[in-house]
């Protein structure tokens, strides 16, 4: 590590931004000067970070001739579109929370516990993957390398946070069709199995986004993987129910130690004690929770699991800040 590093929070009014500033604040990295960016609306209001109080800047064009080494963007695809490119030519290197380049082919795509390696091979931009995924890939990861992965079924149950402070206020006001503010139903008392918009093929851009991402951190491009994405009335945590299939047989237990052993996996799992991840218990932290680990019998090699992750924190927030600190430290 050398001398002082400026850092740029870019969208850090935002949820998932001020998610950053708390992590930061527990992370409190020596040397580093930070400058917050936000819209328009935001900007020179005050926000109290690191034991003082910072002034929202606005984003604009000349944002980045002041010699930033890194940005976090969390203010959206447009934003990152527009911007990251300007940060990139002015020498920083971002990390960018929207999907505008998470599957560009010299962008990589990284999140740390799983491929800390790709994060060396940027070109100034690092994407962190969807929510979602992030916290899939951490057990697919120790479980490939063991057995080898055939095919993957997803089924996630994903928590209102996920869109933003309108999404939450849906559901926290009860909202009915009348005063939605951003699903197409009421979310209280409801499931929605339609998150991002929909595509040709009938599947949803947040299940493409599982597909592809997957294939292109775990490297098996052609991997079969089939996804269903499901909002429901939780505030925060997303919870995944994975089914695989592998190339060849596996021990339970075995398998049990080999996610115990995986960094940021915590394994919770005792059906005797009705003990398993749930939204509750695992919200605010930052390791990935699994539970019912069980064989699936309907194929030769099948494994079920529950998985549990704050979408804020590990899902987002976290591993931006996680990437971060591979980089401060190289």
């Amino acid at each position: 590590m050398r001398g002082k590093y400026k850092v740029a929070i870019v969208g850090s009014s935002g949820l998932v931004g001020r998610t950053v500033l708390r992590i930061l604040e527990e992370k409190n990295f020596p040397n580093v000067i930070y400058t917050l960016f936000s819209s328009k609306n935001s900007a020179n209001k005050k926000v109290s970070f690191l034991g003082e109080d910072y002034v929202f800047c606005e984003l604009k064009e000349d944002s980045f001739n002041s010699n930033f080494d890194f940005a976090i963007f969390c203010a959206g695809g447009k934003v990152s579109k527009k911007y990251a490119p300007i940060a990139v030519s002015k020498g920083c290197i971002v990390i960018d929370n929207s999907s505008i380049f998470r599957m560009s082919p010299n962008v990589p795509l990284v999140v740390p516990e799983v491929n800390s390696e790709d994060i060396f091979k940027n070109k100034g931009i690092i994407a962190n993957p969807n929510c979602s995924t992030i916290q899939a890939v951490l057990p697919l990861k120790a479980l490939d390398e063991a057995y080898s992965i055939k095919r993957i079924v997803y089924s996630t149950y994903q928590a209102v946070s996920g869109a933003g402070r309108l999404g939450i206020e849906d559901l926290e006001t009860k909202a009915s069709n009348n005063s939605l503010k951003k699903f197409p139903y009421p979310i209280h008392n409801n499931c929605l199995p339609h998150i991002d918009i929909f595509t040709e093929d009938g599947y949803t851009k947040e299940e493409h986004k599982m597909i592809d991402e997957t294939r292109k951190i775990l490297k098996k491009p052609n991997l079969p993987i089939t996804a269903t994405c499901i909002r429901v009335p939780v505030t925060n945590c997303h919870c995944e129910s994975i089914n695989v299939e592998f190339d060849k047989d596996f021990d339970l237990y075995d398998v049990r130690i080999l996610l115990q052993n995986f960094p940021g996996i915590l394994v919770s799992d005792n059906i005797e004690k009705n003990q398993y991840p749930i939204p509750t218990k695992v919200n605010g932290n930052d390791e990935v929770f699994i539970g019912r680990i069980r064989r699936d019998y309907s194929v030769k090699y099948g494994l079920n699991l529950w998985v549990v992750a704050d979408n804020l924190r590990k899902g987002a927030a976290t591993n931006a800040v996680q990437i971060l600190e591979k980089l401060i430290y190289a």
